[in-house]
């Protein structure tokens, strides 16, 4: 540039001498005055001297404002492209998507976030406010807008909001949108610069977190967060407790924190179960366990309680947590339950023992008492009241024998702790059921239908087997309706479990079930007025299928019939 001024002034100087020169010769010529010429050469050569300095002088400064305004505007290039690199880094760094709002156009520019963050393309994106608001969610679109243009009108210059924003592939996203507005002279807003934030898995986690707060609240169980580090071998000290800790301990929530549990400990607390937390807590492991704990009033309660180690990002421990449950009603009820136990056992093997007595103890006296009536049939009596009386103690004698004989039966079922199980063929078993009450099926003539299905064999005990269906084939032949003929049908399937079912249904008299339900299985429920029923055979049934792992069960109708189910283990 200094250069540059010299030769503007060196040319312009030349310039000046030249035609001062051309001047001084022409004035020569036509001239007779030289002095007077020679003078005012000397004066033109001065001005031209002067004015060529001024000239040199006002070309300086400018060349030196020049200079200044083009330092000045590099600088503010280099400033503006810095600014705006630094702008592209932040706005990645900090994942936001910029905006600038001409509102007096409606003109809105997007970065590249646009792109990035929410997948738009390029010929996607409109350039003014509809497009915008298009995106927001509907639920949270009018909302936005409202709060948006109310914010406008106000005095203030910094806006925020929240809500979802729809992205190219359809989806929406949470964003935190925060503007700030620039206003005329007047104070109006004629432009708006934001920044979009996806604060997407921020909302997830807020949501997640406020489950479990409602969680940590709401549930009946109390829940205590405690510190990692414990001192002196206490339990750390808690930190957070929800309300029903407090509720169930009886302390208020500022009593309970900075507090160690063992505070909640007592002398029937089991110290056992006090070492097995601390040892947990010393090797950082999971613990759980059943203890008693102390109430403000030092009431006691009974909790089931887990202790379980929290770990932060860098895998270190930074809480324990505690959930607990009030057992105080299921340790009595187990209490109870206990003492139930041995007091039944106690029972039962007293019911055992008498029931010993009666079937054993008493069978050698009823044995001799019955053999000594049957020696009087031999011998005549005359005397009609003495003969009723004998005749009676006969008859009750008989009956109590075979009461006897029934407990017997009943004590052998029941005092078999494992039976030996048998493979038969279930066609000769039922051919020796049937042989062993052929005379009664002679008089009756029954329609007896028996179908095997694909059943050739089968694993059972075949004494329990027998007897069962034995019993229910008399029951039938002996409750049967007189109105029509006896049949019988049994019906053999297998299951895929190795289960065979066997359905066995009869068309007698029936059962009232409504109103027998729960006593058809019983010793000596009787449910007919038949002189010689005993009310035994049902119960043996039930006592020996379920002796062999068994079931059965009854359908019955008054004078349409019954049905028993019965299942087998066939293995």
């Amino acid at each position: 540039m200094k250069n540059k001024a010299n030769q503007i002034t060196l040319i312009y100087t030349l310039f000046a001498l030249f035609l001062a020169i051309i001047s001084f010769k022409l004035s020569k010529h036509y001239s007779h005055y030289l002095d007077c010429y020679n003078f005012s050469f000397i004066k033109d050569i001065f001005f031209i001297s002067i004015t060529g300095i001024l000239f040199r002088y006002i070309l300086f400064k400018n060349d030196k404002r020049n200079t200044e305004i083009n330092k000045n505007l590099r600088q503010t290039n280099e400033k503006l492209k810095e600014s705006n690199d630094k702008y592209d880094i932040v706005a990645k760094a900090t994942s936001d998507t910029i905006w600038d709002w001409k509102i007096t156009e409606d003109n809105i520019t997007w970065n590249k976030g646009i792109k990035g963050i929410f997948g738009y393309r390029q010929d996607q994106v409109g350039n003014n406010s509809k497009w915008w608001f298009d995106n927001i969610h509907p639920e949270d679109s009018v909302k936005m807008s409202i709060k948006l243009y109310s914010f406008l009108e106000q005095k203030t210059e910094k806006w925020q909001d929240q809500y979802r924003f729809k992205c190219g592939d359809g989806t929406y996203k949470y964003v935190l949108d925060r503007g700030f507005i620039l206003k005329d002279e007047n104070g109006k807003a004629i432009r708006m610069i934001g920044a979009i934030q996806d604060i997407t898995k921020q909302k997830e986690e807020e949501n997640r977190l406020k489950l479990l707060e409602t969680v940590f609240t709401e549930t009946k169980d109390s829940i205590i967060i405690t510190q990692a580090a414990s001192e002196d071998n206490q339990i750390p000290k808690i930190v957070f407790a929800n309300p029903a800790f407090s509720k169930m301990s009886g302390y208020e929530h500022s009593e309970i924190i900075g507090k160690s549990p063992n505070f909640f400990m007592g002398k029937n607390s089991d110290l056992l179960e006090i070492e097995k937390l601390t040892d947990s807590i010393k090797n950082k492991k999971e613990c759980f366990l059943e203890i008693i704990l102390y109430k403000k009033d030092q009431s006691e309660y009974w909790v089931r309680l887990s202790f379980i180690p929290v770990y932060n990002f860098e895998h270190d421990l930074s809480h324990w947590i505690s959930i607990q449950r009030d057992i105080t009603e299921e340790k009595k009820l187990e209490k109870e339950k206990e003492i139930l136990i041995r007091e039944l056992t106690q029972n039962n093997k007293d019911l055992k023992q008498f029931s010993y007595i009666t079937s054993h103890n008493l069978r050698a006296p009823l044995s001799n008492l019955t053999g000594l009536l049957n020696l009087i049939d031999d011998f005549a009596i005359e005397d009609e009241e003495l003969k009723e009386i004998l005749t009676g103690f006969k008859i009750s004698t008989h009956l109590l024998n075979e009461t006897i004989n029934d407990l017997a039966k009943v004590i052998t079922i029941k005092d078999s702790p494992s039976i030996q199980n048998e493979e038969l063929k279930i066609q000769d078993i039922f051919k020796n059921i049937l042989s062993q009450i052929h005379i009664q099926l002679e008089n009756i003539k029954p329609q007896l239908n028996i179908s095997y299905g694909n059943i050739s064999k089968i694993h059972t005990n075949k004494a329990y087997f027998e007897s069962i269906f034995i019993n229910l084939l008399t029951n039938s032949l002996k409750y049967r309706s007189k109105d029509r003929d006896l049949i019988i049908d049994i019906t053999i399937t297998k299951e895929e479990n190795n289960t065979i079912i066997i359905r066995y249904k009869d068309n007698g008299i029936g059962i009232d079930l409504e109103r027998n339900k729960n006593k058809i299985f019983g010793l000596y429920q009787r449910f007919h007025d038949y002189p010689d029923s005993k009310g035994l055979g049902l119960f043996l049934v039930k006592s020996q299928i379920e002796t062999m792992g068994g079931t059965i069960s009854i359908q019955s109708e008054i004078e349409k019939g019954t049905e028993f189910t019965l299942t087998f283990k066939s293995l």
